[in-house]
């Protein structure tokens, strides 16, 4: 923990529009110190998510906070038109309004940065995943000794006891995209041995981007309300022809960082992860070879869904107060 008794983060994210908005969300929690964001080149073209993490930071008071980009790719490449729909993100009038160019950019690699700034931390801190696992199981695959100086991870990710949201024609739809796109890099950070908690689809299911729940984001009528709304907006005809419904997948896992404990329900068991075709990047319970790990099952949603919406209004330099109901 910090001195000021806020928890040090790393996000870890992969530029998708729902990866956007949990930074913006991070970024107004009263318990997070963002330390550093880390980009993966996974569901967004790498340049728009580098532009956008920037101007996020920027908007909201946070110049100090280093970015890393990522240049580690997994074998499942996310659909084109997904990695594109970010674009729309720096597109929104106050985004062309707002420079990016006092945020600094690391000149190492996403995982690099995040390797050295563990080994130079002293401990105690989260690590937060939207992305894909490929970053931070690189991390620790050439430097496990390194997952000591982490508290948690909290991933989402994954798809325990319900099906997934890959539909590919050599898949059998068990994945869940994030554990897709990179099945080993998965699988390695299952087996690392560091407190890993998973969001999946197990939880995020019942967080769906509603128009009631978009209609009462608007009736706050804010700067950050209007922006949080504008980015949603690009997600309600997302991709038609593969009958897609947007989540709070990565909203979710963020506001875990935050949520009180009678408002989720956590499991512990043992994971495996499937590396090979039909069903690479399944995770699923193998209490014989697999590996010790906690998950969400279930969550109040109407909470989060209220937890989300008073933290995603007001001004963007003035945090709101903590969230009680």
């Amino acid at each position: 923990m910090t001195s000021d008794h806020r928890t040090p983060v790393i996000f870890d994210h992969d530029g998708g529009i729902d990866d956007l908005l949990s930074l913006l969300l991070l970024l107004r929690l009263p318990n997070i110190q963002v330390i550093g964001v880390t980009i993966a080149p996974a569901d967004c073209y790498p340049d728009d998510a580098l532009i956008s993490t920037r101007k996020l930071l920027t908007l909201t008071g946070n110049n100090h906070i280093p970015v890393a980009v990522g240049n580690l790719s997994g074998p499942n490449p996310f659909p084109p038109e997904w990695r594109a729909q970010p674009k729309m993100c720096h597109a929104t009038p106050v985004m062309l309004r707002t420079s990016l160019d006092s945020v600094v950019v690391s000149d190492l690699s996403a995982d690099a940065w995040m390797e050295r700034t563990l080994s130079q931390s002293t401990g105690g801190v989260t690590v937060l995943k939207t992305g894909p696992a490929t970053n931070l199981a690189a991390v620790l695959s050439r430097n496990p000794e390194l997952a000591s100086k982490i508290e948690k991870v909290v991933w989402m990710g994954g798809a325990v006891d319900v099906k997934g949201n890959v539909a590919m024609h050599d898949h059998n739809g068990t994945a869940e995209w994030n554990a897709y796109w990179d099945p080993k890099a998965t699988r390695e950070l299952v087996k690392s041995g560091v407190p890993l908690c998973l969001v999946p689809l197990d939880a995020t299911n019942a967080l769906p981007v509603s128009w009631p729940f978009l209609q009462q984001l608007a009736e706050k009528n804010t700067p950050v309300s209007d922006l949080a709304g504008q980015f949603w907006a690009a997600t309600v005809t997302a991709i038609p022809s593969y009958e897609f419904t947007y989540f709070l997948w990565d909203i979710l896992s963020t506001c875990v960082l935050a949520l009180p404990a009678d408002k989720l329900t956590v499991e512990s068991g043992s994971i495996n992860v499937s590396t090979v075709t039909p069903n690479a990047g399944q995770t699923f319970r193998d209490e014989e070879s697999g590996f010790s790990c906690t998950w969400v099952s279930e969550v109040d949603a109407e909470y989060v869904k209220a937890m989300v919406i008073h933290y995603l209004s007001g001004e963007f330099i003035h945090a709101p107060m903590p969230f009680v109901k």
